[in-house]
């Protein structure tokens, strides 16, 4: 009697302090329906964005992060979307949220941008320098540290970001850029080389060009003239050999 009420006793004891938890049953079932929803809220907020659905896109970013606090790509999204909407304190704030949570140089960038178009340019440099420590091999990103530098008046480091770019991409484009700050500064000997520069390449790029467009023309193969058939001599027919004439038959004498 008295072991059965030390068991009820040790029963209640763990059942007050050491509660069991019913959501560690129904945690398997809980943790699918969340991928279930966040990934519905993805595509709808996706979609969004691409069809221009701005409110849209904003309600279902906001909800993920009313779920979790700490997606720094929801905040990522969320900062492209309200600077497409040209609420750059907004933006700002996103990024440097998603920044936080993720170490992630397009955060940085996207910053970069948003200072950049607001005038902030001495940090939009710091932004895209701190992206180039982290991504050092994107041609986009000096050729917005060219543009920082450019607005700052720093023209010898607009053209060394450039040079970087163009040693990534090989575009003219870019060498069109060094020539439009040149341009600016007035610099003929600067001027007279890079535009020697965008021709070479040009002139380089038509001719792989035109290597490749006749590389893949087929060639007609070139005519063979038959030689007439030589005319065989005809045959001359066998003669037949020549009737000997008749020979006359004796007249018979008439009888007197």
């Amino acid at each position: 009697m008295f072991g059965i009420i030390v068991i009820l006793a040790l029963c209640v004891f763990l059942a007050i302090f050491f509660p069991t938890d019913p959501k560690t049953e129904a945690e398997p079932a809980k943790n699918s329906k969340y991928q279930v929803q966040m990934k519905k809220l993805w595509s709808i907020a996706q979609t969004s964005m691409r069809e221009r659905k701005p409110v849209r896109a904003e309600k279902a970013l906001l909800t993920i992060l009313k779920f979790d606090e700490k997606n720094a790509a929801a905040y990522n999204r969320l900062g492209i979307l309200y600077a497409k909407s040209q609420k750059y304190d907004e933006a700002i704030e996103c990024f440097e949220i998603a920044q936080s949570l993720d170490s992630n140089p397009s955060s940085l960038h996207n910053a970069g941008l948003i200072y950049l178009e607001t005038g902030a340019f001495e940090q939009a440099k710091i932004a895209f320098e701190q992206a180039l420590k982290i991504e050092g091999d994107m041609p986009a990103r000096f050729l917005a540290l060219s543009k920082a530098e450019e607005k700052l008046g720093n023209r010898k480091a607009a053209i060394e970001a450039l040079e970087s770019a163009y040693e990534l991409d090989r575009n003219v484009s870019t060498l069109r850029q060094m020539l439009a700050i040149y341009e600016a500064a007035d610099d003929q000997e600067a001027m007279a080389a890079t535009t020697a520069r965008i021709e070479a390449q040009l002139a380089a790029k038509a001719k792989t060009s035109t290597a490749k467009t006749s590389a893949k023309t087929p060639r007609k193969p070139a005519l063979v003239k038959r030689a007439k058939p030589i005319a065989k001599p005809i045959a001359k027919l066998p003669t037949k050999p020549a009737t000997k004439p008749a020979k006359a038959l004796p007249a018979k004498r008439r009888r007197i």
